[in-house]
């Protein structure tokens, strides 16, 4: 395909070095729970944590509570090279980075003009980057915790580092993706269908990105070339409305989104075939409903998607069935698996952390401790620590495993 996408305010030359993708680092998620369930620390509460109880009476189990926000916190992410560092951003305009360790304040960062709502450590480490909004984004140096280089763009929607080179993605409400190497700002842009950018993933071989956009089309991108490899259509193979969020499998093919539509649909990246829809609908409730997280596992040929309407639900991914139906109390704002076992995250609006396995549905384990909705989570690459963060203005601490591990 002709390529009619580059940027022409930017350097449309640059490309990734070989060198830089010599080999593709899987991005894990957290290297997550042993298989023995043992393991699991299912902590009282009764001396570590914070100072009042969790959501519904619940007894508050977080090891620490970062409280330097002043405002609702949006979005966290945890440095996968220390597994210590976090970075956390919120509707006070301001960003920190801390220790889940310590939680020893590392980084004030301000000048924002607006809610930072994207964050994330670079691969290497060595970087943070911010997002606001309104469309500031700032990079920081961790060491010196100077700004090495910003730039503003239209409203963000996401964030994404490149899993092994010094390279941002940034998805904005106008359509656009921007891509940089940082800190030279060499830039390109990969132009949208006139409307938002909504969800956007790199797989895992670093050479392509998802793009998830308002009005259901799903594309393709080559990142080198910046040219389309394929486009699911909205209302064909695309979705009826809104993409909102997505995974890439690790087999590098297949891609599954969430959408308002409230279906998950199945996509091969490598031959552009459309693979099925997961009809996701509550038919018991007229209540407004979306797939808002869904993910592929790691280790079984397994999906899940989360709903608004608060329904977790496990896929069988070759007969595309539901294995396994889990209610929650509340809606979901997000799910992980986990990195090495069939157990799965959630996150909810009741501000509640579960953990659910996946082969019966049951839930094994909760952890409570925040006064409101949760709305973003991470976990270590170590996997033994979950940072939370919440319409409460707190971020939490839990500690996931007994320290014999």
């Amino acid at each position: 395909m002709e390529n009619e996408n580059v940027d022409d305010t930017g350097d449309a030359d640059f490309e990734f070095d070989e060198d830089e993708i010599v080999e593709i680092i899987e991005i894990n998620e957290g290297d997550g729970l042993l298989e023995n369930l043992d393991s699991i620390d299912i902590d009282d509460g009764d001396d570590e944590g914070g100072e009042e109880g969790g959501a519904d009476g619940l007894i508050d189990s977080s090891s620490f509570v970062f409280k330097q926000h002043t405002d609702a916190v949006f979005t966290v992410s945890v440095d996968k090279k220390s597994s210590n560092l976090v970075v956390t951003g919120g509707q006070d305009d301001r960003g920190f980075v801390w220790s889940a360790n310590t939680g020893e304040q590392i980084m004030e960062c301000n000048g924002f003009k607006d809610s930072v709502t994207c964050v994330g450590f670079s691969p290497d480490g060595s970087m943070v980057a911010m997002a606001d909004l309104s469309g500031v984004i700032r990079v920081y140096d961790i060491e010196t915790k100077k700004e090495v280089w910003s730039f503003e763009c239209s409203d963000t929607e996401w964030l994404q580092w490149h899993p092994v080179a010094n390279v941002l993605l940034l998805g904005t409400t106008d359509g656009d993706v921007w891509m940089w190497k940082v800190p030279s700002g060499d830039c390109k842009t990969f132009q949208g269908p006139g409307c938002t950018a909504n969800c956007g993933r790199i797989l895992p071989d670093g050479k392509r990105l998802c793009v998830g956009y308002d009005n259901g089309l799903v594309k393709i991108w080559d990142l080198k070339d910046v040219n389309t490899l394929h486009s699911f259509n909205p209302g064909r193979e695309g979705h009826g409305s809104s993409v909102v969020c997505m995974d890439c499998h690790h087999d590098n093919a297949r891609i599954m989104t969430g959408s308002t539509d409230v279906t998950s649909r199945l996509y091969n990246a490598n031959t552009g075939k459309f693979l099925g829809s997961l009809d996701c609908k509550n038919k018991e409730s007229t209540d407004e409903n979306s797939v808002e997280t869904c993910g592929f596992s790691k280790i079984q040929n397994y999906a899940a998607t989360g709903t608004l309407l608060g329904t977790l639900c496990i896929w069988d991914v070759p007969t595309q069935t539901a294995r396994n139906v889990c209610p929650h109390e509340a809606g979901i704002v997000k799910l992980k698996w986990d990195a090495i076992s069939p157990l799965i995250y959630t996150a909810c609006l009741d501000g509640v952390l579960r953990l659910w396995d996946s082969r019966n549905g049951q839930c094994v384990t909760q952890w409570a401790g925040h006064q409101d909705a949760i709305l973003d989570f991470d976990i270590s690459s170590d996997g033994n620590t979950l940072i939370s963060v919440s319409e409460d203005k707190t971020a939490r601490v839990f500690s996931l495993h007994t320290p014999d591990r």
